[in-house]
């Protein structure tokens, strides 16, 4: 799994099963590997619609892709496994139509060429799951839902999972387990803007433990112009990216100057935004569904400035992952893995009540190795020899 916060790989080892409605995941092992810094700095890069530069993204799907394949064969060379699960590094996401954007029509990349995984490994690979839903008239995200709803869902409990990566999304499971009740969305920024501000005042990758946070002071005239955000009132299902939420698009689209504040003030202030986005995405949920508790993924998960926070603006009891004993790393990457068993059994695994698709698909693409020579595969339909 590789995130909008573009700082690498996150890597599962699982054996799943499935005898019912949901799946039995056991993790075996875990790492996570980060990119090389100038790799790192070049996909940051690559994501200015402003500069793209076709070349760069061209040798960069291919930079991605070995990075992927000698992080998944140091895992192979260990293990027996039967399936690899590639997210793919995201690059531009269009969810909608929106001229002003110049978005003329629904479409997504993501890169990291999974045939280099093919051949490093030798075992089947299961990579691009986004096209598939587009395809079918969704948004191609948020796709976690699907093995949010399978690993997750408890009788009884109306829950939701709440990932805070580089953007934050949200899966409300309904107390019966019902695929066509799941809801899914982003409701916006998560990490993003605060780790943008954070390298770009202080040259650090992030905000340790959410100190920088701690020490300023929230501008609330510039988080009540952040909070107008139309992003934020759209009805879901909906999705976002760092395409919607970076400083300079805000600045335009806003009118805000991030620079007339002190570093610490304005991390304050993103932090603050971060979390009544979230806020505001609670209160629209509630307004139709009930919710019990909250279970909180993802870096943001490990910033305690931004959860108290989140503590004040919300009446649902919030637990981390680790306190329920799972690791917040472990979810996307395993929600990949659960929609490649599925697909890798020919059964679909997306939600349509998530991503907004006319219908449920088999999500990815898949490659196979070690498949017959076409020669001899055409000469044995005929009942003959090959030439």
């Amino acid at each position: 799994m590789s995130g909008t916060s573009l700082d690498g790989m996150d890597l599962v080892l699982a054996r799943l099963e499935s005898d019912g409605p949901g799946v039995k995941a056991e993790v075996l092992g875990r790492t996570s590997e980060a990119y090389p810094p100038a790799l790192r700095e070049r996909l940051r890069a690559a994501l200015d619609e402003r500069t793209l530069d076709v070349r760069e993204l061209t040798q960069l799907h291919a930079e991605v892709g070995r990075a992927y394949a000698e992080a998944c064969g140091r895992v192979t060379d260990r293990h027996a496994v039967d399936l690899v699960a590639l997210s793919g590094q995201n690059v531009y996401h269009v969810p909608r139509v929106d001229e002003r954007r110049g978005w003329r029509t629904p479409s997504t990349l993501q890169i990291g060429e999974a045939a280099l995984v093919l051949e490093r490994c030798r075992v089947p690979v299961a990579c691009d799951f986004r096209q598939s839903d587009v395809a079918a008239g969704g948004q191609g995200a948020p796709l976690v839902a699907f093995g949010d709803l399978a690993l997750y869902q408890r009788p009884g409990v109306a829950r939701a999972v709440h990932n805070i990566g580089g953007i934050a999304n949200l899966t409300w499971l309904p107390p019966t387990f019902d695929p066509d009740a799941v809801v899914a969305f982003d409701t916006g920024p998560g990490n993003c803007l605060i780790d943008e501000a954070v390298e770009r005042t202080t040259g650090a990758a992030y905000d340790v433990d959410g100190r920088l946070a701690a020490a300023g002071r929230i501008d609330a005239g510039m988080l009540e112009a952040l909070l107008r955000h139309p992003y934020l009132t759209l009805p879901f299902p909906k999705t976002t990216g760092r395409e919607v939420f970076a400083l300079e698009r805000l600045e335009v689209e806003l009118g805000v100057t991030f620079g007339a504040l002190e570093a610490a003030d304005l991390v304050a202030t993103l932090t603050a935004f971060t979390a009544a986005s979230v806020a505001e995405a609670y209160a629209q949920l509630r307004r139709s569904r009930p919710l019990d508790e909250g279970l909180l993924a993802g870096g943001g998960a490990a910033n305690p400035t931004l959860i108290g926070m989140l503590r004040e603006r919300l009446d649902v009891p919030l637990s981390t992952f680790e306190s329920l004993g799972l690791v917040s790393k472990d979810r996307e990457a395993l929600a990949f893995a659960v929609m490649a068993f599925a697909g890798f059994h020919g059964r679909a695994g997306t939600l349509p009540g998530a991503t907004g698709a006319r219908r449920a698909v088999i999500a990815g693409k898949y490659l196979w190795p070690d498949a017959l020579d076409p020669w001899t595969a055409s000469a044995a339909a005929r009942g003959g020899h090959a030439p």
